[in-house]
């Protein structure tokens, strides 16, 4: 499963932004370090649905008129204070939790409303524009410091007749979630020697920093939009160019109303419809929720994580079935299951993704919208369905 991590200084609302996206109960507090424990919990992408192009809706629990929800798993990082690297504030525990993350959503406050600690201050009085990279550079140094502490390691392996550069660098940073092929291509842009004793910090800090571009691509959550002033996203949006405008409170309130019968929406709709009896005080709130969402097409919260998913992590969403007239598996579930693949899979991949025995077994793939064979080396494009034929 797709790993999304929420990092940012304190205060900042990652921990609304989580529970609003998974809908899981956890401490949300006006103070630093209300979260030390990472959380962990599931949430979803959205895309359409292929029943769509069918005469009747699947019926899955993860598609709701069509509009479907494919799980990820969603990590709630303690925040992150400026030296987070050095270990304040906890920080190198809090940087080890996003060791596994596949893509970092960076909250930040862009109403100004917290100063660089995460504490409370009048809303405008910070420059929000200060936290777009300082997630990406406390990390670069926190993996610095990692390969630094290293490096002698590395240094008195080369002194053996078999030493290898390349494989001695993928066994130290595997440790932080890079796969040899990470290591390579990292190293192909750099113009680097193999001999460990002629590299000097400035050699890996560029290591790290490329690294961590590769292994933890960030974007910027311009979170509590409902109340920043819109020049405010709109310099966030100049100075880090991924920027996805956002009302965490907004998206929970949403969801917290839909629950209870209020309203009709579901995540990552533009605008909701209210259904139940609202109280003046209710009805305020939702009316500025719906004031954000008017202006930036949503709350942010489903647009943060698609884009992380869909257009930075340039997944595909392939649902494999069994049967590929009726598009069921063996209990005749029509489309149960949807995977997210890198976007130049092909039908090996997903009988891998399916299980590794299906993938030993391959022998052919059926493209069940056109009903016919496809090669192994066909690449598969979003809303694929298809048929896996294996000899397991």
């Amino acid at each position: 499963m797709i790993t999304v991590a929420l990092a940012g200084k304190p205060n900042a609302g990652k921990s609304t932004f989580y529970t609003a996206a998974t809908m899981a109960d956890v401490d949300v507090a006006n103070y630093p370090f209300t979260t030390i424990d990472p959380n962990r919990g599931v949430s979803h992408v959205r895309t359409r649905c292929p029943c769509l192009d069918r005469d009747e809706r699947c019926g899955s629990e993860h598609c709701r008129d069509g509009k479907r929800y494919v799980p990820i798993e969603l990590l709630d990082v303690a925040g992150l204070v400026p030296g987070a690297h050095e270990g304040k504030g906890l920080g190198n525990q809090f940087l080890d939790a996003l060791t596994n993350a596949d893509v970092i959503l960076n909250v930040v406050d862009a109403s100004g409303g917290t100063n660089a600690e995460g504490e409370p201050v009048e809303v405008g009085a910070y420059d929000p524009v200060e936290d777009v990279h300082f997630v990406e550079e406390e990390m670069d140094l926190w993996l610095a410091g990692i390969v630094d502490r290293n490096w002698e390691t590395v240094q008195r392996q080369s002194r053996s007749p078999e030493f290898d550069f390349e494989e001695a660098l993928t066994d130290m940073l595997t440790g932080v979630g890079a796969t040899e092929h990470d290591v390579m291509a990292v190293l192909r842009e750099l113009e680097y020697s193999t001999d460990p004793a002629t590299w000097d910090d400035a050699d890996r800090e560029e290591l790290a920093r490329l690294l961590r571009e590769r292994t933890k691509p960030i974007i910027v959550v311009a979170n509590k939009a409902d109340v920043a002033p819109r020049e405010n996203v709109e310099r966030l949006e100049e100075a880090a160019g991924r920027v996805v405008p956002c009302t965490a409170e907004g998206e929970l309130a949403l969801r917290q109303a839909s629950e209870a019968g209020l309203v009709d929406y579901d995540p990552g709709d533009e605008d909701f419809e209210v259904t139940g009896e609202l109280s003046d005080a209710q009805r305020e709130g939702l009316d500025r929720v719906r004031e954000v969402m008017t202006e930036w097409g949503g709350t942010g919260v489903q647009g943060a994580l698609n884009e992380a998913v869909y257009d930075l992590l340039d997944r595909i969403t392939v649902y494999p079935v069994q049967n590929e007239t009726r598009w069921t598996d063996g209990q005749g579930n029509v489309l149960p299951d949807a995977f997210l693949l890198p976007a130049d899979s092909t039908p090996p991949d997903l009988a891998y993704a399916v299980h590794s025995d299906i993938g030993d077994g391959y022998l052919h793939a059926v493209d069940a919208r056109e009903g016919r064979r496809i090669g192994e080396g066909h690449e598969l494009s979003e809303g694929d369905v298809i048929k896996i034929v294996s000899t397991n």
